[in-house]
């Protein structure tokens, strides 16, 4: 397979493979051949966010000369070392080394021949919290998208102090008043990237649809939230949550209070004094319990100060969505010790006068129903509402979906049921890295959600041949798609919920 580069066409013989040289903008990149797949790893999109650089947007890439060798995956960023817990097995995880602030590099997919082909493009942006994460697990490995005709990009970005630590100096330094918020720069600077580079390897720099699960679900509702990103992207995914939500989110002043607290924290006077401290050891501190989340700046920059008006009055970039989520999606927030009584009084304090009603939908007539009300509450707070709203205001069909699906027993390894983040290897196809004994049938929900992920990234609508009919989501029917090995259709969810969860937010 030859890829034509600006009318030079390059082929080396590199490990047994035949190597593809490409031409970017920046210089040139040679990769590698896997499967008819040509995968480059670890291009630099933007310049190393160190020393004067550190908490400040990415600057673009200085050229180079000669080739880039780019057949290993970039270093992942700065975060405590990653290590499978819980439900979340290697295949899950970001690879313990290496750890860099040196960290913004992208990957890419291509099954393109030629760079004329104008083929879809799919960027995958990473969970974990806005504090940890890779583009280097093993669930992301592009390969069979790309054998679906998608070029295929995951990239990183700054997480933790590093990646959204505001701060007064940072402000005023900023030229925009504003600070925080560097990971989403960054993921948008991966995006001017990919706008200005994707062709030669074959992708379409006017048809890229951006998705991520969990923290990257996060940050595609913030792409789609920012008039930054106006233009770069025209199709979006949603899994597992979102900033409508208004979780892991502060104000600028607040924000900036808790970068000064950070900097009394580490012991430094000023800002120059905390670009002055290691990497690792502003990391070892930010794990301290005193120093708090880093997430979300309503920074009236990246951001509306007032996120779900700007969405209300159709500020946003309106884009086609999918959207949704995994009942598991409830389990990050632990549900300890609820009895009837302390729920009711919860609702009570939290709703007043409405706590009648609220108890209709979310019922504690005994400990355990108050439990599960609670589950479901966490769910549809943290996961379903974000999906909801995105459908409530955008002005562009918006597809909404929840996986039920409880994957196959691993031998010796607790059943975490539909756990978060299980539907993203049925999604981006990749089964076959997460190592269990899947069924017959789960390799045909693989092939049908990975089916519907790909069309959209196509055509901007999942349907397509040989798959149940998924309509866009109807704020009259609710009705939205249910991904299970069974029971694959549409199936009206949290209709009511939603409206009166919605409609007391007001």
């Amino acid at each position: 397979m030859k890829l034509k580069t600006f009318g030079v066409l390059l082929v080396l013989l590199t490990y047994g493979v035949q190597a593809q040289t490409i031409q970017t903008k920046d210089g040139m990149v040679k990769g590698y051949t896997s499967n008819d797949i040509q995968i480059f790893k670890g291009i630099p999109f933007a310049q190393p966010p160190v020393g004067d650089l550190r908490w400040k947007s990415p600057q673009p890439v200085t050229p180079w000369e000669g080739v880039k060798e780019c057949t290993e995956f970039g270093p992942s960023p700065i975060q405590n070392k990653p290590e499978p817990f819980l439900c979340w097995t290697e295949e899950f995880i970001a690879k313990s080394e290496p750890l860099s602030e040196d960290c913004l590099y992208l990957n890419v997919w291509t099954p393109a021949k030629s760079e004329n082909e104008k083929l879809p493009v799919f960027v995958w942006i990473y969970g974990g919290g806005l504090s940890s994460g890779s583009a280097n697990c093993d669930i992301y490995d592009g390969t069979q998208i790309a054998e679906q005709g998608v070029v295929y990009v995951s990239i990183n970005y700054r997480v933790g102090v590093l990646g959204f630590m505001a701060h007064p100096e940072l402000s005023a330094e900023s030229g925009n008043n504003a600070s925080g918020n560097y990971g989403f720069m960054d993921q948008l600077q991966a995006l001017k990237w990919v706008k200005n580079n994707i062709e030669v390897f074959g992708g379409d720099p006017n048809n890229v649809t951006i998705a991520g699960q969990s923290a990257g679900s996060f940050s595609v509702n913030a792409q789609i939230a920012s008039p930054l990103a106006s233009g770069y992207f025209h199709k979006a995914i949603t899994q597992s949550g979102g900033i409508l939500s208004g979780r892991l989110m502060q104000d600028l002043v607040s924000a900036e209070q808790q970068g000064l607290a950070f900097q009394k924290l580490a012991g430094a006077s000023s800002l120059s004094d905390l670009r002055k401290i290691p990497a690792e050891e502003l990391q070892k501190i930010s794990s301290q319990r005193e120093a708090g989340r880093f997430g979300v700046v309503l920074d009236d920059y990246f951001l509306p100060t007032d996120l779900l008006q700007s969405f209300k009055d159709g500020k946003q970039n309106q884009v086609s969505v999918l959207s949704g989520w995994l009942p598991g999606d409830a389990a990050l927030f632990p549900v300890n010790d609820i009895t009837s009584d302390s729920f009711k009084e919860q609702v009570f304090k939290n709703y007043g006068d409405r706590t009648g009603e609220f108890l209709e939908y979310f019922p504690a007539n005994t400990n355990e129903e108050a439990a599960e009300s609670q589950k479901k509450l966490n769910l549809l707070n943290f996961a379903g509402i974000p999906s909801y709203l995105l459908a409530k205001y955008m002005d562009k069909d918006v597809w909404l979906y929840e996986f039920t699906h409880v994957p196959t027993d691993k031998p010796g390894f607790p059943n975490y049921g539909a756990f978060h983040t299980s539907e993203v290897p049925f999604a981006l196809h990749t089964l076959d890295q997460w190592q269990r004994d899947w069924k017959p049938a789960e390799r045909t929900l693989e092939n049908q959600m990975s089916g519907y992920w790909v069309n959209f990234a196509k055509t901007g609508n999942p349907n397509g041949e040989n798959l149940p009919n998924w309509e866009p989501y109807d704020l009259n029917t609710g009705n939205i798609m249910v991904f299970d090995t069974g029971d694959l259709g549409m199936q009206n969810r949290y209709k009511d919920e939603f409206e009166f969860l919605t409609r007391i937010m007001q």
